[in-house]
């Protein structure tokens, strides 16, 4: 591991810096044909050249004031590359709210760090967790990064600006749902070590992940257009990654930070396609038969997954999660084959579940190998809370493949549908950010 004395190049940085670097190269190749003609080109290569720059140094900063500095300046790039079209109001109105949610994140991370470095006499991170903190301090600068995370990543109840900010050019949007936003992830694994040294701490992150990932899937099924779904999209993974944060599985939400970041980018730079393609309506649903060859078929990829991580098939800890949403998603790989037309799409379904878990096994190996040295993949205890989400989350994946097995029902209840209007209207951005006359607009 490089140690310099304002920088921690280790396997979390570099991570980080590769996925930063990477997308910032697609984003800026996207940006060249996409700004073609734009007034304010130069301006917006620019502001990205330093929004990539500044992002790269938040994520190998080891002196902490650097970080905050980074931390701040990244987020007001970002800002001042919404507001691209300064003349359009709407633009106007979702960078001062990006900006106030940032502050308030910066405030409280400056906070947390200047209370870290007095009580223990290091403003080193690297450092930190050899040090002697009291009790209290650690408690309330956990309190504070976690603030800081939340407001980063658009973690309920700081969701609204990331709904609000689709007046963003795309090539902005793409960056900033795969690289910014996951901030949040990659602080909390920073100062993992603070964390773990409260269990009600981590109980916490894990239950404020857990409802935004929530609220954020439902969302998503209920909006009508591409980026907003997209925006829904994302603050539901956001929550994902966190919520295996505050399970201690900090490989898991790292590699799903990664994959996320580069899968986001692509369909917020592909969301022009998205929009204008055919849509072919499909009225074929899963069978009762299908569904069950499918749940057969997602153990034997659970099976798969652990053989090749080489894990206990029912863990005792946190780790059950990873080996539950494993079998799902190998249940849904082999449910969207045993629907299509192929030949032999029994065997092929078989193939695709034992190839899923087989991919994410070695992926999420390799990212254990690489943070291992940083001695922050500490599992926690199943505790009640633990039982009742996990719990939920299979009533509602369930619930999702249930209702197309059902008889239609010509009525629906009067609840049902003020829950529905409730949720909708939830999800919405702020008014100031919607244009609602396309005269407004300001090209």
């Amino acid at each position: 591991m490089l140690n310099l004395p304002l920088f921690n190049f280790d396997a979390l940085s570099l991570l980080m810096i590769c996925l930063v670097g990477f997308i910032g190269l697609v984003v800026g190749s996207f940006s060249l044909r996409y700004m073609a003609g734009d007034r304010k080109k130069k301006a917006f290569f620019v502001q990205l050249a330093l929004l990539i720059s500044s992002i790269s140094i938040l994520v190998s900063a080891d002196f902490m004031p650097l970080l905050v500095l980074a931390w701040w300046v990244s987020n007001l790039l970002l800002c001042r590359i919404m507001l691209h079209k300064s003349e359009w109001a709407a633009a106007k109105a979702s960078a001062h709210l990006a900006l106030k949610n940032f502050t308030l994140g910066a405030i409280a991370l400056a906070s947390a760090v200047a209370i870290l470095g007095w009580s223990s006499g290091t403003w080193q991170i690297s450092a930190l967790k050899f040090s002697s903190i009291p009790t209290m301090a650690m408690a309330f600068s956990g309190v504070l990064i976690l603030i800081a995370a939340l407001s980063q990543s658009a973690i309920w109840p700081f969701h609204r600006w990331l709904l609000s900010s689709l007046n963003s050019p795309t090539p902005v949007s793409a960056l900033m749902h795969a690289g910014l936003v996951n901030g949040g992830g990659f602080l909390i694994a920073r100062f993992a070590f603070v964390f773990l040294e409260q269990a009600w701490l981590m109980q916490w992150v894990f239950i404020l992940g857990s409802i935004t990932a929530l609220l954020g899937t439902c969302w998503k099924l209920m909006q009508h257009d591409v980026k907003r779904m997209l925006a829904c999209s994302t603050m539901g993974q956001m929550g994902f990654m966190l919520a295996e944060c505050g399970l201690g599985l900090f490989a898991a939400a790292i590699s799903h930070l990664i994959w996320h970041g580069m899968f986001k980018a692509y369909l917020f730079l592909n969301s022009g396609s998205a929009a204008t393609e055919k849509r072919v309506l499909l009225n074929t649903h899963p069978s009762k038969l299908h569904f069950l060859i499918a749940i057969c078929l997602g153990g034997l990829g659970a099976i798969s997954f652990a053989y090749v991580s080489q894990r206990p098939l029912l863990p005792h800890d946190t780790s059950l999660f990873i080996h539950v949403l494993a079998w799902v998603a190998c249940t849904q790989g082999a449910l969207s084959v045993l629907q299509s037309q192929f030949r032999f799409n029994l065997l092929i379904a078989a193939a695709v579940s034992v190839l899923i878990a087989m991919i994410y096994a070695g992926n999420l190996s390799l990212i254990e190998y690489l943070l291992e040295p940083m001695q922050i993949l500490v599992p926690q205890s199943m505790v009640a809370i633990h039982w009742i989400v996990l719990g939920l989350l299979l009533i509602v994946w369930l619930l999702m493949f249930l209702r197309y097995m059902l008889p239609e029902q010509s009525y629906v209840p009067g609840w049902r549908l003020r829950l529905y209007v409730s949720m909708l209207n939830a999800s919405q951005p702020s008014a100031k950010t919607v244009t609602a006359h396309r005269n407004h607009y300001q090209y």
